[in-house]
């Protein structure tokens, strides 16, 4: 938390995605903190603290965003963190999401009142 506000740390290499996640975050009391790479996302959350975190599958390269999931389990990460794809139900075929330790999977274009109302019943 940030001056009593949850932080969310949305890692994304599409800028539309990004400017709408911090339309819905900022407007809704959190504070938005993007990232438009794995490698710049992983800087964003040693440096930021997210209280949830949120990384689009595949951005720079296909598997970016499992890479960076795994990167954030070595770091004993103990926050959510929710997958963003545009791939829906193959995406359950293709990676095992309980053995990345994600909390979820947002469908793309993420829709802002399933995203609040999974905010709030993940951090209360």
């Amino acid at each position: 938390m940030k001056d009593g506000k949850y932080v969310i740390l949305c890692v994304d290499d599409d800028n539309d995605i990004l400017d709408a996640m911090k339309l819905i975050l900022e407007s809704n009391d959190h504070v938005f903190v993007g990232a438009p790479s794995a490698e710049e996302g992983l800087e964003a959350y040693k440096k930021n603290n997210p209280d949830l975190v949120i990384v689009d599958l595949m951005m720079e390269e296909v598997d970016a965003g499992t890479s960076f999931v795994k990167e954030l389990k070595a770091l004993g990460n103990k926050v959510p963190v929710y997958m963003l794809s545009s791939v829906g139900d193959e995406l359950s075929h293709s990676i095992d999401s309980s053995e990345l330790g994600l909390s979820g999977v947002f469908q793309k274009p993420i829709e802002a009142d399933v995203l609040l109302k999974t905010i709030k019943t993940k951090l209360g």
